[in-house]
């Protein structure tokens, strides 16, 4: 197996270490749990990023803006989850993280009360403890329509791939020249509990999420 080398770059400093070819960007911190993400090549990607060599890649902490914006997101993926577990009828809009929280967009034929919002963040609760994880994928546009054929939304996303600013809120699921799904996975079986059209990076799995209040229906 060949050798890989990799720079990790934290401020200032800079580190060059020598890694095994199939080495993921989560596996240069272990145990550090406020490392959600990393840059690599000044990208955003997963811990679960395979390193290429000559690649430099810094850690992003969960307090950092980047981390925030993941965390966020990350959490608008589990309630779209949870709501399309308890109102399977609901179809997905967009989920951005914003400033001070996250939101989903959903198309409903009623729109949620305070009790639906109660159950919902209590199914949330349910999923974050369930420690799923989150899985990226790339497809091409032919599979991303069959499997979204149930979601308008997301079909209509699907044309415009590649071609979201980075100031315009559909750039947290399409772009950047590829699709992707994220697949949220069960943490014992593997099996596949949810997924969306998305382009993360995300956190590694939902155990990550602290606590969140659902706030209100817009």
């Amino acid at each position: 197996m060949s050798d890989v080398r990799v720079i990790i770059q934290r401020d200032s400093e800079r580190e060059e270490h020598v890694v095994t070819t199939g080495t993921t960007a989560g596996e240069l911190f272990p145990g550090q749990r406020t490392v959600v993400a990393a840059r690599v090549g000044g990208e955003l990607k997963d811990l679960s990023y395979v390193l290429q060599d000559g690649e430099s890649v810094e850690p992003v902490e969960i307090s950092s803006p980047d981390g925030l914006d993941i965390l966020r997101h990350s959490t608008a993926h589990v309630m779209a989850q949870a709501v399309q577990e308890l109102f399977p009828e609901a179809k997905l809009g967009i989920g951005p993280p914003v400033k001070d929280g996250f939101y989903y967009d959903f198309d409903v034929e009623k729109p949620f009360t305070p009790e639906d919002l109660k159950a919902v963040e209590k199914k949330m609760q349910e999923i974050q403890k369930r420690g799923q994880k989150f899985s990226r994928r790339v497809v091409s546009d032919e599979d991303a329509r069959e499997e979204l054929a149930d979601e308008p939304y997301k079909l209509e996303l699907i044309g415009i791939k590649g071609s979201a600013s980075s100031e315009d809120g559909a750039n947290v699921e399409v772009g950047g020249g590829e699709l992707t799904i994220y697949d949220n996975l069960d943490a014992k079986t593997g099996e596949l509990c949810w997924k969306d059209l998305c382009r993360g990076p995300h956190l590694p799995t939902t155990r990550f999420i602290p606590a969140f209040k659902l706030m209100r229906n817009a």
